[in-house]
């Protein structure tokens, strides 16, 4: 009778190697986003001669939200791997903010690049806002920041007030 409680108990165990597939995807689209931004800064680089100073800035927040991407998408894959499939351990190569992340801290940190990512889509549209005149979108950008900017101080209030470490 005590081998079907271990039989499920090393089932339910075993099944986190399931999300090393997603991880691995993942990996894929971070390498993805690595191509893109190469992309983007080469016609950049050809582009930044001829543009005016908005577009420059424009092109330069472009990366920045390319980079921002890519560290969102790094932290989810590194906490991920060591919170829910095996313990990388101490390496002094691999910097902390990318392991040892609790659930709480893996919150705030993807709740909080997603509020700089927006943030730095809301101010392309405010830098080129000659060629997007939309207000009803502009409206929609700003209102998506704020509730996203709400959101992460919500969260983070609520994780200090049931007393939660953002790490482990």
């Amino acid at each position: 009778m005590d081998r079907i409680p271990r039989f499920v108990e090393h089932l339910i165990r075993s099944s986190r190697w399931l999300v090393v597939p997603l991880l691995l995807g993942l990996i894929v689209g971070l390498a993805a986003v690595v191509f893109k931004f190469a992309i983007k800064l080469v016609e950049f680089l050809f582009e930044v001669y001829s543009a005016d100073l908005s577009d420059v800035l424009v092109s330069v927040l472009k990366l920045v939200d390319l980079t921002l991407t890519a560290n969102l998408v790094l932290i989810v894959i590194c906490s991920s791997y060591d919170n829910f499939v095996a313990s990388i351990g101490e390496h002094p190569g691999w910097p902390p903010g990318l392991v040892k992340i609790g659930f709480s801290g893996l919150k705030q940190k993807l709740l909080g690049s997603i509020v700089a990512i927006s943030a730095v889509s809301a101010l392309e549209w405010f830098m080129d806002i000659d060629r997007h005149p939309d207000s009803v979108k502009l409206g929609w950008v700003v209102g998506i920041l704020l509730a996203f900017a709400v959101a992460m101080l919500v969260l983070a209030a609520a994780d200090r007030l049931s007393g939660n470490d953002t790490h482990r």
